[in-house]
Protein backbone atom coordinates (compact mmCIF):
# COMPACT_ATOMS: atom_id res chain seq x y z
CA UNK A 1 0.00 0.00 0.00
CA UNK A 2 1.19 3.49 -0.87
CA UNK A 3 0.02 6.15 1.57
CA UNK A 4 0.40 9.90 1.25
CA UNK A 5 -0.69 12.98 -0.64
CA UNK A 6 -2.21 12.31 -4.04
CA UNK A 7 -3.24 14.83 -6.72
CA UNK A 8 -6.99 14.68 -7.19
CA UNK A 9 -6.49 14.04 -10.91
CA UNK A 10 -4.66 10.79 -10.03
CA UNK A 11 -6.87 9.63 -7.14
CA UNK A 12 -9.57 7.56 -8.85
CA UNK A 13 -9.78 4.21 -7.03
CA UNK A 14 -7.70 5.44 -4.10
CA UNK A 15 -8.94 5.14 -0.51
CA UNK A 16 -9.61 8.42 1.26
CA UNK A 17 -7.60 8.73 4.48
CA UNK A 18 -9.56 11.56 6.12
CA UNK A 19 -13.22 12.52 5.83
CA UNK A 20 -13.96 15.61 3.74
CA UNK A 21 -17.09 17.77 3.82
CA UNK A 22 -18.06 19.22 0.43
CA UNK A 23 -20.95 21.54 -0.47
CA UNK A 24 -23.09 18.71 -1.86
CA UNK A 25 -21.81 15.64 -0.07
CA UNK A 26 -19.58 14.22 2.63
CA UNK A 27 -16.82 11.83 1.68
CA UNK A 28 -16.09 9.44 4.54
CA UNK A 29 -12.73 8.12 5.59
CA UNK A 30 -12.11 4.79 3.90
CA UNK A 31 -14.26 5.59 0.87
CA UNK A 32 -13.01 4.25 -2.48
CA UNK A 33 -12.97 7.39 -4.65
CA UNK A 34 -15.00 7.26 -7.86
CA UNK A 35 -14.94 9.67 -10.81
CA UNK A 36 -17.94 11.65 -9.50
CA UNK A 37 -16.18 12.08 -6.12
CA UNK A 38 -13.15 13.57 -7.87
CA UNK A 39 -15.42 15.93 -9.80
CA UNK A 40 -16.97 17.13 -6.53
CA UNK A 41 -13.51 17.63 -5.03
CA UNK A 42 -12.37 19.69 -7.99
CA UNK A 43 -15.54 21.78 -7.85
CA UNK A 44 -14.76 22.56 -4.23
CA UNK A 45 -11.29 23.73 -5.15
CA UNK A 46 -9.48 20.68 -3.73
CA UNK A 47 -6.41 19.75 -5.73
CA UNK A 48 -4.75 17.24 -3.42
CA UNK A 49 -5.89 14.71 -0.84
CA UNK A 50 -4.34 12.22 1.57
CA UNK A 51 -5.17 8.73 0.37
CA UNK A 52 -3.97 5.17 0.11
CA UNK A 53 -3.41 3.33 -3.15
CA UNK A 54 -3.40 -0.43 -3.00
CA UNK A 55 -0.59 -2.60 -4.20
CA UNK A 56 -1.49 -5.82 -6.03
CA UNK A 57 -2.85 -8.32 -3.50
CA UNK A 58 -3.70 -5.74 -0.82
CA UNK A 59 -7.04 -5.94 0.98
CA UNK A 60 -8.93 -2.85 2.11
CA UNK A 61 -9.51 -2.56 5.86
CA UNK A 62 -13.13 -3.74 5.91
CA UNK A 63 -12.47 -6.71 3.62
CA UNK A 64 -9.51 -7.78 5.76
CA UNK A 65 -11.42 -7.36 9.04
CA UNK A 66 -14.42 -9.27 7.68
CA UNK A 67 -12.26 -12.17 6.46
CA UNK A 68 -10.51 -12.56 9.81
CA UNK A 69 -13.74 -12.06 11.74
CA UNK A 70 -15.41 -14.81 9.75
CA UNK A 71 -12.47 -17.14 10.44
CA UNK A 72 -12.91 -16.47 14.18
CA UNK A 73 -16.53 -17.60 14.09
CA UNK A 74 -17.29 -20.24 16.72
CA UNK A 75 -20.32 -21.94 18.24
CA UNK A 76 -22.28 -19.44 20.28
CA UNK A 77 -20.42 -16.43 18.87
CA UNK A 78 -21.91 -13.99 16.34
CA UNK A 79 -19.78 -12.01 13.89
CA UNK A 80 -20.94 -8.46 13.17
CA UNK A 81 -20.56 -6.71 9.83
CA UNK A 82 -17.17 -5.05 9.37
CA UNK A 83 -17.01 -1.26 9.33
CA UNK A 84 -14.20 1.30 9.60
CA UNK A 85 -11.70 -1.54 9.64
CA UNK A 86 -13.30 -3.21 12.65
CA UNK A 87 -15.20 -6.46 13.05
CA UNK A 88 -16.80 -7.17 16.44
CA UNK A 89 -17.77 -10.57 17.78
CA UNK A 90 -20.55 -11.07 20.33
CA UNK A 91 -21.73 -13.91 22.51
CA UNK A 92 -25.01 -15.41 21.32
CA UNK A 93 -25.55 -17.18 24.63
CA UNK A 94 -24.38 -16.81 28.21
CA UNK A 95 -21.36 -18.76 29.33
CA UNK A 96 -17.63 -18.69 30.02
CA UNK A 97 -15.28 -17.12 27.47
CA UNK A 98 -12.15 -19.18 26.80
CA UNK A 99 -9.48 -17.50 24.64
CA UNK A 100 -6.31 -19.35 23.62
CA UNK A 101 -3.54 -16.91 24.50
CA UNK A 102 -1.06 -18.73 22.29
CA UNK A 103 -3.22 -18.33 19.18
CA UNK A 104 -4.19 -14.72 19.93
CA UNK A 105 -0.56 -13.77 20.49
CA UNK A 106 0.48 -15.54 17.28
CA UNK A 107 -2.18 -13.74 15.25
CA UNK A 108 -1.14 -10.35 16.65
CA UNK A 109 2.48 -11.11 15.68
CA UNK A 110 1.69 -11.62 11.97
CA UNK A 111 1.49 -7.96 10.94
CA UNK A 112 1.35 -4.72 12.97
CA UNK A 113 -1.70 -3.70 10.98
CA UNK A 114 -3.74 -6.72 12.12
CA UNK A 115 -4.93 -6.75 15.74
CA UNK A 116 -7.22 -8.98 17.77
CA UNK A 117 -8.38 -8.00 21.25
CA UNK A 118 -10.48 -10.31 23.45
CA UNK A 119 -11.95 -10.47 26.91
CA UNK A 120 -9.81 -12.05 29.59
CA UNK A 121 -9.54 -15.79 30.16
CA UNK A 122 -12.52 -17.39 31.91
CA UNK A 123 -14.62 -14.23 31.69
CA UNK A 124 -18.33 -14.90 32.34
CA UNK A 125 -20.45 -13.30 29.63
CA UNK A 126 -24.11 -12.74 28.97
CA UNK A 127 -25.82 -13.04 25.60
CA UNK A 128 -25.06 -10.02 23.43
CA UNK A 129 -21.81 -9.05 25.11
CA UNK A 130 -18.85 -8.24 22.87
CA UNK A 131 -16.15 -10.83 23.43
CA UNK A 132 -13.56 -9.87 20.80
CA UNK A 133 -12.78 -7.29 18.14
CA UNK A 134 -10.60 -7.38 15.04
CA UNK A 135 -9.16 -4.00 14.09
CA UNK A 136 -7.17 -3.33 10.94
CA UNK A 137 -4.97 -0.33 11.76
CA UNK A 138 -4.10 1.02 8.27
CA UNK A 139 -6.55 1.51 5.43
CA UNK A 140 -5.36 -1.72 3.83
CA UNK A 141 -3.02 -4.62 4.57
CA UNK A 142 -1.19 -7.11 2.47
CA UNK A 143 -3.33 -10.01 1.35
CA UNK A 144 -0.49 -12.37 2.29
CA UNK A 145 -0.71 -11.21 5.92
CA UNK A 146 -4.46 -11.83 5.98
CA UNK A 147 -3.95 -15.28 4.47
CA UNK A 148 -1.36 -16.05 7.17
CA UNK A 149 -3.94 -15.10 9.82
CA UNK A 150 -6.57 -17.31 8.18
CA UNK A 151 -4.13 -20.23 7.97
CA UNK A 152 -3.36 -19.87 11.68
CA UNK A 153 -7.06 -19.90 12.57
CA UNK A 154 -7.66 -22.97 10.42
CA UNK A 155 -5.13 -24.82 12.54
CA UNK A 156 -6.52 -23.77 15.92
CA UNK A 157 -9.39 -21.54 17.13
CA UNK A 158 -8.46 -18.35 18.93
CA UNK A 159 -11.28 -18.76 21.45
CA UNK A 160 -14.47 -20.59 22.26
CA UNK A 161 -17.54 -20.03 24.39
CA UNK A 162 -18.48 -22.67 26.94
CA UNK A 163 -22.23 -22.17 27.56
CA UNK A 164 -23.61 -22.59 31.04
CA UNK A 165 -25.07 -25.99 31.75
CA UNK A 166 -27.73 -25.45 34.40
CA UNK A 167 -27.14 -27.58 37.49
CA UNK A 168 -29.25 -28.61 40.45
CA UNK A 169 -27.42 -27.68 43.63
CA UNK A 170 -27.70 -28.95 47.17
CA UNK A 171 -26.83 -26.31 49.78
CA UNK A 172 -25.67 -27.40 53.22
CA UNK A 173 -24.86 -24.93 55.99
CA UNK A 174 -23.39 -25.83 59.35
CA UNK A 175 -24.22 -23.91 62.52
CA UNK A 176 -22.49 -23.01 65.76
CA UNK A 177 -24.17 -21.57 68.86
CA UNK A 178 -24.78 -17.87 68.38
CA UNK A 179 -24.97 -17.97 64.57
CA UNK A 180 -27.98 -15.92 63.53
CA UNK A 181 -30.42 -17.59 61.13
CA UNK A 182 -30.45 -14.32 59.17
CA UNK A 183 -26.77 -14.92 58.27
CA UNK A 184 -27.66 -18.31 56.79
CA UNK A 185 -30.70 -16.87 55.01
CA UNK A 186 -28.54 -14.14 53.49
CA UNK A 187 -26.01 -16.76 52.37
CA UNK A 188 -28.72 -18.60 50.47
CA UNK A 189 -29.89 -15.37 48.79
CA UNK A 190 -26.33 -14.47 47.80
CA UNK A 191 -25.85 -17.96 46.36
CA UNK A 192 -29.09 -17.78 44.39
CA UNK A 193 -28.01 -14.42 42.94
CA UNK A 194 -24.62 -15.92 42.01
CA UNK A 195 -26.32 -18.82 40.22
CA UNK A 196 -29.03 -16.81 38.46
CA UNK A 197 -27.02 -15.81 35.34
CA UNK A 198 -26.12 -19.47 34.74
CA UNK A 199 -29.63 -20.91 34.98
CA UNK A 200 -28.61 -23.17 37.87
CA UNK A 201 -30.74 -23.38 41.00
CA UNK A 202 -30.75 -24.65 44.56
CA UNK A 203 -33.02 -27.70 44.82
CA UNK A 204 -32.46 -28.38 48.52
CA UNK A 205 -31.09 -26.64 51.58
CA UNK A 206 -30.23 -28.38 54.82
CA UNK A 207 -28.62 -27.17 58.03
CA UNK A 208 -26.84 -29.08 60.75
CA UNK A 209 -24.47 -28.52 63.68
CA UNK A 210 -20.85 -27.82 62.79
CA UNK A 211 -19.85 -31.39 63.54
CA UNK A 212 -18.16 -34.03 61.40
CA UNK A 213 -20.69 -36.81 62.04
CA UNK A 214 -23.74 -34.57 61.54
CA UNK A 215 -22.39 -33.16 58.29
CA UNK A 216 -21.28 -36.58 57.02
CA UNK A 217 -24.79 -37.90 57.58
CA UNK A 218 -26.28 -35.15 55.42
CA UNK A 219 -23.65 -35.59 52.71
CA UNK A 220 -24.32 -39.34 52.58
CA UNK A 221 -28.06 -38.90 52.00
CA UNK A 222 -29.04 -39.59 48.39
CA UNK A 223 -30.47 -36.67 46.45
CA UNK A 224 -31.04 -35.43 42.92
CA UNK A 225 -28.44 -32.62 42.98
CA UNK A 226 -25.54 -32.38 40.53
CA UNK A 227 -23.33 -30.35 42.84
CA UNK A 228 -23.14 -29.81 46.60
CA UNK A 229 -22.10 -26.53 48.23
CA UNK A 230 -21.10 -26.57 51.87
CA UNK A 231 -20.89 -23.35 53.87
CA UNK A 232 -19.22 -24.02 57.19
CA UNK A 233 -19.82 -22.02 60.35
CA UNK A 234 -16.03 -22.04 60.77
CA UNK A 235 -13.38 -21.79 58.07
CA UNK A 236 -11.49 -24.88 56.81
CA UNK A 237 -7.78 -24.57 57.60
CA UNK A 238 -6.68 -28.22 57.63
CA UNK A 239 -7.57 -31.52 55.96
CA UNK A 240 -8.57 -32.83 59.36
CA UNK A 241 -11.12 -30.06 59.83
CA UNK A 242 -14.89 -30.69 60.00
CA UNK A 243 -15.83 -30.29 56.33
CA UNK A 244 -13.02 -32.32 54.69
CA UNK A 245 -13.32 -34.98 57.40
CA UNK A 246 -17.07 -35.21 56.81
CA UNK A 247 -16.62 -35.58 53.04
CA UNK A 248 -14.23 -38.49 53.56
CA UNK A 249 -16.46 -40.04 56.25
CA UNK A 250 -19.34 -39.96 53.75
CA UNK A 251 -17.23 -41.89 51.22
CA UNK A 252 -15.91 -38.95 49.20
CA UNK A 253 -12.47 -37.55 48.49
CA UNK A 254 -10.82 -34.18 49.05
CA UNK A 255 -9.09 -33.18 45.82
CA UNK A 256 -7.69 -29.84 46.91
CA UNK A 257 -7.76 -27.48 49.89
CA UNK A 258 -6.84 -23.82 49.60
CA UNK A 259 -6.26 -21.56 46.61
CA UNK A 260 -3.89 -18.68 45.75
CA UNK A 261 -6.76 -16.23 45.35
CA UNK A 262 -7.60 -13.57 47.91
CA UNK A 263 -10.39 -13.35 48.90
CA UNK A 264 -11.13 -17.04 48.55
CA UNK A 265 -8.05 -18.71 50.06
CA UNK A 266 -9.99 -21.24 52.12
CA UNK A 267 -11.84 -23.05 49.35
CA UNK A 268 -12.18 -26.82 49.27
CA UNK A 269 -12.70 -28.94 46.15
CA UNK A 270 -13.92 -32.49 46.70
CA UNK A 271 -15.95 -35.24 45.08
CA UNK A 272 -18.66 -37.52 46.42
CA UNK A 273 -20.67 -40.09 44.50
CA UNK A 274 -19.20 -38.87 41.22
CA UNK A 275 -20.37 -35.29 41.82
CA UNK A 276 -18.34 -32.21 42.85
CA UNK A 277 -18.48 -30.90 46.40
CA UNK A 278 -17.35 -27.36 47.08
CA UNK A 279 -16.49 -26.17 50.56
CA UNK A 280 -17.12 -22.44 50.27
CA UNK A 281 -14.81 -19.87 51.87
CA UNK A 282 -16.46 -17.35 54.18
CA UNK A 283 -16.14 -14.58 51.58
CA UNK A 284 -18.59 -16.46 49.34
CA UNK A 285 -21.38 -15.34 51.67
CA UNK A 286 -20.95 -11.96 49.98
CA UNK A 287 -21.89 -11.36 46.33
CA UNK A 288 -18.51 -9.71 45.68
CA UNK A 289 -16.22 -11.63 43.32
CA UNK A 290 -13.84 -14.07 45.00
CA UNK A 291 -11.97 -17.27 44.21
CA UNK A 292 -15.09 -19.35 44.83
CA UNK A 293 -16.64 -17.75 41.71
CA UNK A 294 -13.69 -18.82 39.56
CA UNK A 295 -14.09 -22.48 40.47
CA UNK A 296 -17.90 -22.54 40.52
CA UNK A 297 -18.15 -20.88 37.08
CA UNK A 298 -15.88 -23.46 35.48
CA UNK A 299 -17.93 -26.28 36.93
CA UNK A 300 -21.18 -24.70 35.71
CA UNK A 301 -19.74 -24.35 32.18
CA UNK A 302 -18.45 -27.93 32.04
CA UNK A 303 -14.85 -26.68 32.03
CA UNK A 304 -12.59 -29.07 33.96
CA UNK A 305 -11.02 -27.67 37.12
CA UNK A 306 -8.34 -29.65 38.91
CA UNK A 307 -6.00 -29.08 41.81
CA UNK A 308 -3.33 -28.09 39.29
CA UNK A 309 -5.72 -25.55 37.70
CA UNK A 310 -6.38 -23.99 41.10
CA UNK A 311 -2.67 -23.76 41.89
CA UNK A 312 -2.20 -21.75 38.68
CA UNK A 313 -4.68 -19.06 39.71
CA UNK A 314 -2.16 -17.04 41.72
CA UNK A 315 -1.27 -14.51 39.02
CA UNK A 316 -4.26 -12.18 39.01
CA UNK A 317 -5.52 -13.82 42.17
CA UNK A 318 -5.22 -10.71 44.33
CA UNK A 319 -8.75 -9.44 43.87
CA UNK A 320 -8.74 -6.74 46.51
CA UNK A 321 -6.15 -4.66 48.29
CA UNK A 322 -5.88 -5.59 51.96
CA UNK A 323 -3.92 -3.18 54.18
CA UNK A 324 -2.96 -5.80 56.72
CA UNK A 325 -3.83 -9.23 58.01
CA UNK A 326 -2.81 -9.25 61.66
CA UNK A 327 -4.40 -12.67 62.27
CA UNK A 328 -4.22 -14.53 58.94
CA UNK A 329 -5.44 -17.84 60.39
CA UNK A 330 -8.63 -16.55 61.94
CA UNK A 331 -11.91 -17.49 60.26
CA UNK A 332 -12.57 -15.52 57.10
CA UNK A 333 -14.94 -12.69 57.89
CA UNK A 334 -15.77 -9.99 55.42
CA UNK A 335 -14.93 -6.42 56.23
CA UNK A 336 -17.93 -4.20 56.76
CA UNK A 337 -19.63 -3.97 53.40
CA UNK A 338 -20.85 -0.56 52.23
CA UNK A 339 -24.55 -0.14 52.90
CA UNK A 340 -26.47 0.51 49.67
CA UNK A 341 -30.07 1.62 49.92
CA UNK A 342 -32.33 1.42 46.87
CA UNK A 343 -34.44 4.36 45.74
CA UNK A 344 -37.16 3.57 43.20
CA UNK A 345 -38.27 6.66 41.28
CA UNK A 346 -42.04 6.49 40.74
CA UNK A 347 -43.25 10.10 40.85
CA UNK A 348 -43.43 10.94 37.12
CA UNK A 349 -46.48 11.69 34.99
CA UNK A 350 -45.91 9.07 32.25
CA UNK A 351 -46.59 11.85 29.76
CA UNK A 352 -45.42 9.84 26.73
CA UNK A 353 -48.05 7.16 27.40
CA UNK A 354 -50.82 9.48 26.24
CA UNK A 355 -53.09 8.94 29.24
CA UNK A 356 -52.63 5.89 31.48
CA UNK A 357 -49.93 5.75 34.15
CA UNK A 358 -47.37 3.22 32.91
CA UNK A 359 -46.43 2.23 36.47
CA UNK A 360 -49.95 0.88 36.99
CA UNK A 361 -49.83 -1.21 33.82
CA UNK A 362 -49.78 -4.90 34.62
CA UNK A 363 -47.32 -7.68 33.84
CA UNK A 364 -48.87 -11.07 34.48
CA UNK A 365 -51.52 -9.33 36.55
CA UNK A 366 -48.99 -7.48 38.75
CA UNK A 367 -48.69 -3.68 38.51
CA UNK A 368 -45.34 -2.63 37.07
CA UNK A 369 -44.52 -0.50 40.11
CA UNK A 370 -45.10 -3.41 42.48
CA UNK A 371 -43.10 -5.75 40.27
CA UNK A 372 -40.18 -3.28 40.24
CA UNK A 373 -40.23 -2.75 44.00
CA UNK A 374 -40.40 -6.51 44.63
CA UNK A 375 -37.28 -6.83 42.46
CA UNK A 376 -35.54 -4.23 44.65
CA UNK A 377 -36.59 -6.04 47.82
CA UNK A 378 -35.23 -9.34 46.47
CA UNK A 379 -31.69 -7.96 46.11
CA UNK A 380 -29.78 -9.87 48.75
CA UNK A 381 -27.19 -7.23 49.63
CA UNK A 382 -29.32 -4.09 49.63
CA UNK A 383 -30.31 -2.04 52.65
CA UNK A 384 -33.59 -0.16 52.85
CA UNK A 385 -35.87 0.25 49.85
CA UNK A 386 -37.55 3.63 49.36
CA UNK A 387 -40.09 4.63 46.73
CA UNK A 388 -40.38 8.27 45.67
CA UNK A 389 -44.00 9.08 44.78
CA UNK A 390 -45.77 12.15 43.39
CA UNK A 391 -48.17 11.83 40.46
CA UNK A 392 -51.17 9.61 41.36
CA UNK A 393 -49.62 9.02 44.77
CA UNK A 394 -52.64 7.29 46.29
CA UNK A 395 -52.91 4.72 43.47
CA UNK A 396 -49.16 4.04 43.51
CA UNK A 397 -49.16 3.53 47.27
CA UNK A 398 -52.18 1.23 47.04
CA UNK A 399 -50.29 -0.94 44.55
CA UNK A 400 -47.45 -1.31 47.07
CA UNK A 401 -49.62 -2.26 50.05
CA UNK A 402 -47.98 -4.72 52.41
CA UNK A 403 -44.42 -4.33 51.12
CA UNK A 404 -41.68 -3.46 53.67
CA UNK A 405 -40.69 -0.15 52.10
CA UNK A 406 -40.48 3.53 52.97
CA UNK A 407 -42.57 5.99 50.96
CA UNK A 408 -40.91 9.33 50.16
CA UNK A 409 -43.35 11.98 48.97
CA UNK A 410 -42.15 14.46 46.33
CA UNK A 411 -44.61 17.36 46.11
CA UNK A 412 -42.37 19.05 43.51
CA UNK A 413 -42.42 16.15 41.03
CA UNK A 414 -43.78 18.34 38.21
CA UNK A 415 -40.49 20.29 38.25
CA UNK A 416 -38.66 17.28 36.79
CA UNK A 417 -36.69 14.13 37.53
CA UNK A 418 -34.04 15.91 39.60
CA UNK A 419 -36.59 16.65 42.34
CA UNK A 420 -37.32 12.94 42.84
CA UNK A 421 -33.63 12.08 42.80
CA UNK A 422 -32.93 14.73 45.45
CA UNK A 423 -35.82 13.57 47.63
CA UNK A 424 -34.71 9.93 47.53
CA UNK A 425 -31.08 10.82 48.13
CA UNK A 426 -31.93 13.03 51.11
CA UNK A 427 -33.97 10.24 52.68
CA UNK A 428 -31.03 7.82 52.33
CA UNK A 429 -28.38 9.98 54.01
CA UNK A 430 -27.34 7.27 56.49
CA UNK A 431 -26.40 4.79 53.73
CA UNK A 432 -22.98 4.63 52.05
CA UNK A 433 -24.51 4.56 48.61
CA UNK A 434 -27.85 4.94 46.85
CA UNK A 435 -28.93 2.65 44.00
CA UNK A 436 -31.23 4.79 41.89
CA UNK A 437 -33.68 2.56 40.08
CA UNK A 438 -36.26 3.63 37.52
CA UNK A 439 -39.63 2.00 38.10
CA UNK A 440 -40.24 1.22 34.42
CA UNK A 441 -37.49 -1.32 33.65
CA UNK A 442 -39.40 -4.64 33.62
CA UNK A 443 -36.44 -6.81 32.59
CA UNK A 444 -34.38 -5.97 35.67
CA UNK A 445 -33.83 -8.82 38.11
CA UNK A 446 -32.54 -8.95 41.66
CA UNK A 447 -29.35 -10.60 40.41
CA UNK A 448 -28.68 -7.53 38.22
CA UNK A 449 -28.98 -5.26 41.24
CA UNK A 450 -26.71 -7.52 43.27
CA UNK A 451 -24.03 -7.35 40.58
CA UNK A 452 -24.10 -3.57 40.70
CA UNK A 453 -24.00 -3.51 44.51
CA UNK A 454 -21.07 -5.95 44.54
CA UNK A 455 -19.04 -3.49 42.43
CA UNK A 456 -19.74 -0.52 44.71
CA UNK A 457 -16.81 0.59 46.87
CA UNK A 458 -18.13 3.75 48.50
CA UNK A 459 -15.05 5.76 47.60
CA UNK A 460 -12.42 5.92 44.86
CA UNK A 461 -13.11 3.90 41.72
CA UNK A 462 -16.46 2.25 42.25
CA UNK A 463 -17.95 5.18 44.16
CA UNK A 464 -20.23 5.40 41.13
CA UNK A 465 -21.49 2.20 39.49
CA UNK A 466 -23.58 2.30 36.33
CA UNK A 467 -25.30 -0.47 34.40
CA UNK A 468 -24.60 -0.73 30.68
CA UNK A 469 -26.39 -2.33 27.74
CA UNK A 470 -23.91 -3.47 25.07
CA UNK A 471 -21.42 -0.92 26.31
CA UNK A 472 -23.85 2.02 26.47
CA UNK A 473 -24.42 3.52 29.92
CA UNK A 474 -27.99 3.10 31.07
CA UNK A 475 -29.77 2.50 34.40
CA UNK A 476 -29.72 1.69 37.32
CA UNK A 477 -26.83 3.64 38.83
CA UNK A 478 -25.31 3.67 42.32
CA UNK A 479 -23.83 6.86 43.72
CA UNK A 480 -21.89 7.28 46.93
CA UNK A 481 -23.61 9.58 49.42
CA UNK A 482 -20.45 11.68 49.35
CA UNK A 483 -21.98 13.12 46.16
CA UNK A 484 -25.01 14.36 48.15
CA UNK A 485 -24.12 18.03 47.68
CA UNK A 486 -23.78 17.58 43.91
CA UNK A 487 -27.15 15.82 43.79
CA UNK A 488 -28.73 18.62 45.83
CA UNK A 489 -27.58 21.18 43.23
CA UNK A 490 -29.36 19.45 40.34
CA UNK A 491 -32.36 21.18 38.81
CA UNK A 492 -34.94 20.46 36.13
CA UNK A 493 -35.69 17.26 34.28
CA UNK A 494 -32.23 15.68 34.63
CA UNK A 495 -30.95 12.65 36.44
CA UNK A 496 -27.49 11.84 37.77
CA UNK A 497 -25.70 12.16 34.41
CA UNK A 498 -24.03 15.52 35.26
CA UNK A 499 -22.61 14.07 38.48
CA UNK A 500 -21.31 10.98 36.68
CA UNK A 501 -19.74 13.10 33.94
CA UNK A 502 -17.96 15.25 36.53
CA UNK A 503 -16.33 12.24 38.23
CA UNK A 504 -15.11 9.78 35.56
CA UNK A 505 -12.37 8.51 37.89
CA UNK A 506 -15.03 7.15 40.25
CA UNK A 507 -17.05 5.28 37.62
CA UNK A 508 -17.27 1.52 37.27
CA UNK A 509 -19.52 0.17 34.51
CA UNK A 510 -21.22 -3.21 34.77
CA UNK A 511 -22.66 -4.80 31.64
CA UNK A 512 -26.09 -6.33 32.35
CA UNK A 513 -27.43 -6.27 28.79
CA UNK A 514 -30.98 -5.48 27.74
CA UNK A 515 -32.21 -5.24 31.33
CA UNK A 516 -30.39 -1.91 31.56
CA UNK A 517 -31.54 -0.56 28.21
CA UNK A 518 -35.21 -1.53 28.25
CA UNK A 519 -37.77 0.88 29.66
CA UNK A 520 -41.42 1.35 28.78
CA UNK A 521 -41.98 5.03 28.06
CA UNK A 522 -44.49 4.47 25.23
CA UNK A 523 -47.51 2.19 24.70
CA UNK A 524 -45.56 0.36 21.98
CA UNK A 525 -42.57 -0.28 24.26
CA UNK A 526 -44.88 -1.42 27.06
CA UNK A 527 -46.68 -3.90 24.81
CA UNK A 528 -43.40 -5.21 23.40
CA UNK A 529 -42.19 -5.89 26.94
CA UNK A 530 -45.34 -7.85 27.79
CA UNK A 531 -47.29 -5.21 29.70
CA UNK A 532 -50.98 -4.36 29.56
CA UNK A 533 -52.24 -0.78 29.90
CA UNK A 534 -54.93 -0.06 32.42
CA UNK A 535 -57.11 2.81 31.15
CA UNK A 536 -58.80 3.10 34.56
CA UNK A 537 -55.62 4.62 35.93
CA UNK A 538 -55.50 7.63 33.63
CA UNK A 539 -53.77 10.92 34.34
Amino acid sequence: MIFGRVPVDEAEGAILAHSRSLPDRRLKKGARLAAEDLTALRSAGVTEIVAARLDPGDLAEDAAAAAIGDALRAAGIRVAEAATGRCNLHAETAGLFLPDRRVVDALNAIDPGITLATLDEYEPVEAGRMVATVKIIPLAVAGAAVEAALALLREAPAFRLAPWRPRRLALIQTELPGVKPSVLDKTRKATEARLAPTGSRIVSERRCPHDTDALAALLAEPGDADLTLVFGASAVIDRGDVIPAAIEAAGGTVEHLGMPVDPGNLLLLGRLGGQPVLGAPGCARSPKENGFDWVLQRILADVPVTAADIRRMGVGGLLMEIASRPQPREAETAAAEPVVDIVVLAAGRSSRMGGPNKLLATFGGVPLIRRSVETALAACNAGRVRVVVGHMQAAIEASLAGLPIEIVANPDFEAGLSTSLKAGFAASATADGVLVMLADQPLLGAADLDRLIAAFTGEGKGAIVAATDRGRRRNPVILSTRFADAIARLAGDVGAAPVIAAHPEALTEIEIGAAAGTDVDTPEALAAAGGTLTPAFAN
